[in-house]
């Protein structure tokens, strides 16, 4: 696996999902004919992407197996029509063994499914606000650590909770991903707090380039989204803001980012096995 060897432009879809998968389909559609129009080698969209609903019982009825889902179906045959790349942040879908998994695809120019990543960590909270968060009511974790060489290089593959665990960007970074994915639906309070310092930090870590697609807005369900959809370089600056609004916007992925950063601070050769504590 290798780092992207030209300038290639991303896109992000910042998204304000709802409870009709059908409209979020065409939300979707419509961002990645923007983004082929703009000339992205490849559009990264947030999590849950086709259905924001935290009504357990009226999502169900929209939940379906990968091969049956109607979403998932219409970004790959968008996807070949335009000719791009898509990182579809996740889907709730349904596992073979009859559990819900929050599962994010990379597609590829074809139509064709390149990687899956099903999220490892599951938010389970309760905020100060009075919010209270338990995803793991109806979705079960991933197991393993997923990487796919993309046209803008090797992809780390996470999804919004994930990004407070660095033990997993540092798998990625180790196994060769020169780009981490975190696609979310932070909320605004843990958002504010913490969203912009965590991208920044575990791109710092892995001398990596960190694209995080977002949701955003206030929501069918009732929930409100941080939005700030960022693309942020190996070096910590951030190429990209998105703000609130919905839509898509662009960055370039720079190779001479990649390699200004990992010489002037070798933090991957620089790794070492960390041995277990001695308490004394």
């Amino acid at each position: 696996m290798r780092p992207a060897s030209s300038v290639e432009r991303a896109a992000l879809l910042q998204m304000t999902s709802g409870i009709d998968p059908a409209a979020n389909a065409r939300t979707l559609v419509e961002g990645i004919a923007k983004a082929r129009a703009g000339g992205a080698a490849m559009l990264f969209t947030p999590e849950m992407s086709g259905l924001l609903d935290r009504d357990r019982d009226r999502a169900a009825g929209s939940l379906a197996h990968e091969d049956q889902d109607r979403v998932l179906a219409s970004v790959r045959d968008a996807a070949a029509k335009h000719g791009i790349w898509v990182h579809l942040g996740s889907l709730g879908v349904l596992r073979e063994d009859g559990k819900l998994a929050n599962r994010g695809f990379v597609i590829d120019d074809s139509g064709t499914i390149r990687a899956r990543y099903d999220k490892m960590h599951l938010f389970d909270v309760d905020l100060p606000t009075g919010e209270s968060w338990r995803e793991s009511n109806s979705y079960a974790p991933g197991e393993r650590a997923v990487t796919v060489q993309t046209p803008l290089g090797v992809l780390g593959l996470a999804i919004c909770y994930d990004l407070r665990f660095p033990d997993l960007f540092r798998s990625l970074s180790d196994a060769g991903a020169t780009i981490l994915a975190v696609p979310a639906a932070f909320t605004r309070p843990t958002g504010a707090a913490h969203w912009h310092v965590l991208l920044r930090a575990r791109a710092i870590e892995a001398a990596a380039f960190v694209i995080a697609a977002a949701q955003t807005g206030t929501h069918e369900d009732g929930r409100a989204t941080y939005g700030h959809s960022l693309v942020v370089d190996p070096w910590g600056e951030t190429l990209l803001d998105m703000g609130d609004p919905a839509g898509v916007d662009f960055a370039e992925i720079e190779p001479k980012r990649l390699d200004a950063a990992r010489s002037r601070v070798p933090v991957l050769r620089h790794r070492r096995a960390i041995p277990a504590v001695e308490a004394l």
